[in-house]
């Protein structure tokens, strides 16, 4: 008895779901869809009228004046405005109006304003996901999975990503101190320590956990109860990081013991190479021994850790660089030779980890492009042009096949918010600046501009309460599972869900048909389609680091504002940097840059925003040595740099 009304309960709850998500498209697809938050100025803006005619006018109002401010056609069912640049005041908001539609939600454009908007917020996901406050004892039978994230094991590769977040813009995270540092130590930074506290303290684990789904180890060997190796790739990233950034913050003690261990254990926990086959599953979206799966091991994977203890053994004395540096090639021909984009395993199936084989491959062009294999460039662009392909529709959504435009069964959380940054960071590499285009589109997709119209988080009381959620974005998922493994109730910046296939409305002769799967077996099973995890929201941590590769630009110049690569002896020059550090509309923020002088060591130079909102931050120096001077903003592959030669 029990059961049949478990039974019926289940069924129930799962058709009132699909009712609330079905009104939620319906009313949306009557709705001219933008970025409900807003657009960059100077970047892609576009927006989906579905169901309108090739040619039909639009207009942007702007809400405070009433004024129409710009217009336009329609064409694929989806317009641009991209030309649309106002200099106006940022908090400006904006309506598009459309015959036949209802009008869009209003919505700003601003410089930076993205990266801005959802940078504080991707981090703080990180903060309020730990499975503990303790590193050391995380109450691992506790935590599904053992993680340092809920739900997340150690294959979260939580550091790799906080600490490429970092080195793309550090001067932002240097605002905020007051979380989980002293007032002293920059909040992302306190939480890369954290993480990598844990790190350490389990490279041994193998103890209770919460039930999982699946066992780890290679098949025909003793199973692993808790994925420790992962441990490693986070240690090695965090050793890296202790040259460029974390010296201030790390001692030198902890660094030795996290090298240390790194170099023990690394080829023991086959660190050295790509690894196939580790996990076993019996969940039915991917039961069975997996080439690579969703949480963590994929192509890229021992690029990002070889790559980090490359860098890391570059600074030391006994260091093997050339060693590490011979696995990351291995790792990343691996990727040249076996990289199949029609094997759907290595593609959009293991969805959280997809992301990690083209940002790999363009971390390696980034961090040491002399160093990268003989057609690393070339299978990068095979990637994108593969990916382009599958975004030609008016979402420009990656769509699985003409017939398959997303799963029909679970969710795609490490689609979309994934792959804005492996786009952001292929178009810089290859020189393609028209395919941020596409990159963008993948941010707008979780910003509403999907068919149901709905931030992919949602929108709850408890969220707003804590300041989780995004300004401006008024309708957020339809639906919410907080109670789930991962406790992301009361988790900032949590993704929740994304469109299946049969979410999105087919094409038929310029009529609408929505495609409806109404066949029995998605019951159950579809429930898996609303969950966050924190893989997901790494993929969008990561999106936002590589859109900082456009973002950010430093650059000398003369007197009369002009840039400049030759100065005299004795001139006074300005330094200038451009980045995301407009935290403060109202008054006049601050950053830094780094200055080399000749071979000499880094030296900090704070700079000041040339007026309110200008995003342009200006220092001035006198150069009083014949030598070349280097001005830099960034790290790794993130760095930006000017040079000047003075005479």
């Amino acid at each position: 008895m029990r059961v049949r009304l478990f039974k019926f309960v289940l069924c129930f709850a799962i058709l009132l779901s699909q009712a609330v998500q079905l009104q939620a498209q319906s009313k949306a697809l009557r709705t001219v869809l933008v970025n409900q938050a807003g657009y960059n100025t100077g970047e892609s803006k576009r927006f989906v009228a579905w169901g309108v005619a090739d040619g039909t006018d639009f207009e942007i109002t702007d809400v405070q004046t009433g004024l129409v401010v710009y217009k336009g056609k329609i064409k694929g069912y989806s317009g641009n405005f991209s030309r649309f640049n106002p200099t106006s005041n940022s908090q400006t908001t904006y309506v598009i109006k459309v015959q036949g539609l209802a009008p869009s939600v209003p919505f700003r454009i601003a410089p930076y304003f993205l990266e801005l908007l959802s940078s504080r917020l991707a981090y703080g996901f990180f903060i309020d996901v730990r499975g503990s406050t303790n590193p050391v004892h995380s109450n691992e039978a506790n935590v599904y999975g053992g993680g340092p994230s809920r739900d997340g094991g150690a294959w979260g590769l939580e550091t790799v990503f906080e600490s490429m977040f970092y080195a793309s813009n550090p001067a932002l995270f240097d605002n905020w101190k007051n979380e989980l540092g002293d007032g002293e130590v920059p909040d992302l930074i306190a939480l890369i320590l954290w993480h990598a506290e844990f790190a350490y303290h389990h490279v041994k684990y193998n103890g209770p956990i919460g039930d999982r789904n699946g066992w780890v180890g290679y098949e025909g060997t003793e199973k692993m109860t808790y994925d420790y190796w992962n441990t490693l790739d986070q240690l090695a990233a965090v050793c890296a990081a202790y040259h460029s950034f974390l010296k201030p913050y790390l001692s030198e003690d902890k660094y030795r013991k996290y090298r240390q261990v790194c170099l023990d254990k690394w080829i023991a926990y086959d660190r050295h190479k790509v690894v196939r086959y580790w996990t076993y599953s019996n969940k039915w979206v991917d039961s069975g021994y997996q080439e690579f799966n969703e949480m963590g091991n994929a192509f890229g994977q021992s690029v990002f850790s070889n790559l980090f203890m490359y860098l890391t053994e570059l600074n030391e004395k006994d260091g093997k660089p050339d060693q590490f540096l011979k696995w990351a090639q291995e790792s990343a021909n691996d990727i040249i030779k076996n990289w199949d984009f029609n094997n759907i395993r290595h593609m959009w199936w293991i969805r959280n980890a997809e992301h990690i084989t083209p940002q790999a491959l363009a971390f390696f062009l980034l961090t040491a492009p002399d160093k990268a294999p003989k057609g690393s460039k070339e299978k990068l662009q095979d990637w994108m042009k593969h990916i382009l392909s599958k975004t030609e529709n008016p979402w420009q959504y990656r769509v699985h096949s003409k017939t398959e435009w997303a799963h029909p069964k679970t969710k795609e959380l490490g689609g979309a918010p994934a792959l804005g940054g492996s786009l952001f960071a292929a178009s810089y590499i290859l020189n393609k600046p028209a395919v941020r285009e596409q990159a963008w589109s993948q941010v707008n997709f979780v910003f509403g501009l999907n068919p149901l119209g709905a931030h992919l988080s949602n929108k709850s009381k408890e969220r707003i309460e804590i300041g989780g959620y995004w300004e401006g974005v008024e309708h957020g998922w339809p639906q919410a599972h907080p109670d789930g493994y991962g406790l992301l109730g009361l988790v900032r910046g949590t993704l929740d869900g994304s469109p299946l296939d049969r979410d999105f409305p087919r094409l038929h002769t310029d009529t609408i048909t929505n495609l409806v799967d109404t066949t029995t077996d998605r019951i159950g099973k579809n429930a898996y389609a609303t969950e966050g995890w924190a893989i997901s929201n790494r993929g969008w941590m990561a999106t936002i680091t590589f859109s900082a590769l456009h973002s950010t630009k430093v650059s000398f110049l003369n007197a009369a504002g002009k840039e400049i690569t030759v100065a005299k002896k004795g001139s006074k020059v300005f330094i200038q940097l451009k980045a995301p550090l407009n935290i403060h509309p109202d008054k006049i923020d601050e950053g830094w840059v780094e200055l080399k002088e000749g071979n000499g060591k880094a030296v900090r130079y704070k700079v000041r925003e040339t007026s309110m909102n200008s995003n342009t931050f200006r220092t001035t120096i006198s150069v009083q040595k014949n030598m070349v001077y280097k001005a830099s903003y960034g790290y790794w592959g993130f760095k930006k740099e000017a040079e000047l030669i003075v005479h």
